[in-house]
């Protein structure tokens, strides 16, 4: 790697000149501007001082040993304190002619390492998949298959939160309100109809809290005493007791859900490897916390619930176990989370949360480690920020949220206006014109997501992302349907034989322009993407990257000729960039689980 050979080449020159030692990370290479001259820069301000002169002077004394040391280096030039190099043309042709047909390029051997484990999705079987929960499960997904491009072995698993308040009243709306309505009868996706009751009975409970403040009841003191919320504990209280009829209801519910979650899923094109229940991992906190107890490391209140008391770590005090015995959201994440070690024994284990839960990791990590379990220091919280729509935020219990189910609708129906629009389907049947909206409404959906930061709280607009020139997921896609199209036409119009190109060019005859050689500079920059990808959790990064990649090749497809170039050498040597990219455009929307059409 030439960025390689430039560090070897600047740390000797560092030691040989100023008799500095300077290690590898201090040596930092990236691409040059592209309004400068170059293809890498180094940035020589971190050794002025160390150095003991001007800026200009050390970039230049740098850059003059580095010509002379690395073999391709051709020129360097200096602007300010940043030393631009220029990389000779034979070692971006040799780069090409290596990489272009290499199926995995960019991505690692697998590693010889504990795996790691990705937890996302974490649903609650009282209400569909909405937006919140979209983000959520794109990203868990993604970082899971940027890791795994990166060598490590990657579990998938999802936690769902199937018991519980939340849980009880949703069950005791449809009791009371339901008049025995099913998904047949009404016609309703399963979980689509539990998320209803789940509105009513928070419409019903309101209703409650309001009558009783009108007959002279503190407000506060209404939330906690109205009929529907005290139903709703005693529902909660049997169902730890294991009450038939509770647990019926229950089960029958839950199946519901279920049943519309799996489809959700599998539009999302989203998997997991193991997926636990809290209902069967509560129990395990439980056992938890009384050796805990035991332990002293949390003690009891006088009402009999658990707490510990962490105000020492800058935290406060925090409820492990209510004063009747049942359990809290940290109960059963401490059980999963001693579950999960055991059945992966894993090198880290990574909660794809909500930020609004920040405080809650925070301390399950704590515990864990004043459990004396060593293993926690490698749990990590990715945090990722908030998804809003134009009209503001959403609500579950208000019936405000927007459901996975009707916005993948809503984003097909978007692109099949405006493909149709465009024209882009020419020649298609209608089933595969059918395929391609939900291609185009699913990668649009998916990319809009992933491209921003994943700590960043994000406003999602169904029109925005479905643009066919802008940073979306269909400007992606066409490209790559346009590189299909030249390879086609290549085969069938010139007879080109795209296993063997490689061997056919005159690399002495095909001389390399600026369009072309920007295109491989994006491309070399690939397995870098990946690792930093990987290193910080960050789907964004490789979406970015691949459109800056997409803007490269159209570029370089608009200012250069490729099949009625009469040189035949560069004419194979562009059609070996096109094929290069389109395959790392492919390799790159796959990390972001985007399918990407051959033609449109």
């Amino acid at each position: 790697m030439i960025d390689v050979c430039l560090q070897k080449s600047i740390i000797k020159a560092l030691k040989d000149i100023y008799n500095l030692d300077i290690d590898e990370q201090n040596v930092a290479i990236t691409p040059t501007k592209k309004e400068f001259k170059g293809d890498f820069t180094l940035v020589v301000f971190p050794f002025v001082k160390l150095a003991g002169n001007s800026p200009e002077v050390v970039a230049a004394a740098i850059g003059n040993y580095v010509k002379e040391d690395c073999q391709y280096v051709t020129d360097f030039n200096v602007i300010k304190g940043f030393l631009n190099f220029v990389i000779d043309q034979t070692y971006w042709q040799q780069f090409l002619i290596k990489n272009y047909n290499n199926e995995t390029y960019g991505c690692k051997p697998v590693r010889n390492e504990k795996p790691v484990v990705v937890e996302y999705s974490s649903p609650n079987t009282n209400k569909p998949l909405h937006l919140g929960h979209i983000r959520n499960n794109l990203l868990g997904w993604s970082v899971a298959e940027i890791l795994k491009a990166n060598g490590y072995v990657v579990k998938k698993v999802n936690l769902v939160n199937d018991r519980g308040i939340h849980i009880c009243k949703s069950m005791l709306a449809w009791l009371k309100y339901g008049k025995g309505e099913t998904p047949q009868s009404s016609g309703m996706k399963p979980d689509h109809l539990v998320g209803k009751y789940y509105v009513v009975f928070d419409k019903e409970y309101k209703k409650e809290i309001a009558d009783l403040v009108a007959k002279g009841m503190e407000e506060e003191t209404a939330t906690k005493q109205a009929p529907l919320i005290l139903e709703a504990q005693e529902m909660l209280r049997k169902w730890e007791a294991k009450d038939s009829e509770v647990l019926d209801l229950w089960k029958k519910m839950n199946g519901w859900v279920y049943e519309g979650f799996a489809d959700t899923y599998k539009r999302l094109g989203i998997d997991f490897d193991k997926i636990y229940y809290e209902s069967e991992t509560y129990l395990l906190g439980k056992g938890l916390v009384q050796e805990g107890l035991s332990k002293g490391v949390f003690y009891k209140r006088e009402d009999g619930s658990v707490w510990i008391d962490l105000t020492s770590e800058g935290l406060d005090e925090k409820l492990l176990l209510r004063n009747d015995g049942t359990a809290v959201y940290m109960t059963q994440d401490l059980g999963t989370a001693c579950l999960r070690h055991k059945d992966f024994d894993s090198d880290r284990l990574i909660y794809v949360v909500g930020n609004e839960q920040n405080y809650h990791f925070a301390v399950l990590k704590l515990v864990l480690q004043k459990l004396g379990f060593e293993w926690a220091d490698n749990l990590f919280h990715l945090s990722y920020g908030m998804v809003e729509l134009p009209n503001g935020k959403m609500k579950s219990r208000e019936g405000t949220v927007v459901d996975a189910d009707d916005l993948v609708e809503q984003m097909v129906t978007i692109a099949r206006e405006q493909t149709m629009e465009r024209g882009k389907t020419e020649g298609f049947t209608p089933q595969e014109a059918e395929g391609l909206y939900t291609q185009l409404a699913l990668g649009a959906l998916k990319y809009f997501i992933l491209k921003v930061d994943p700590t960043k709280n994000m406003l999602f607009n169904p029109e925005e992302s479905i643009d066919f020139n802008g940073n979306t997921g269909p400007f992606i896609q066409y490209t790559y349907a346009r590189i299909c199209s030249l390879i086609r036409r290549a085969t069938q119009e010139k007879g080109v034989n795209m296993d063997n190109i490689g061997a056919e060019i005159d690399i002495a005859a095909a001389n390399l322009n600026d369009k072309e050689t920007e295109v491989l500079r994006a491309l070399y920059a690939f397995p870098s993407v990946l690792e930093q990808a990987a290193k910080n959790y960050s789907p964004a990064l490789v979406a970015n990257y691949v459109f800056d990649l997409a803007k490269s090749f159209n570029t370089f497809y608009q200012d250069v000729t490729i099949l009625r170039e009469d040189n035949k050498s560069l004419m194979l040597l562009r059609l070996c960039i096109a094929d290069f990219a389109g395959r790392t455009i492919k390799t790159a929307m796959r990390l972001l689980g985007i399918a990407v059409p051959q033609k449109m």
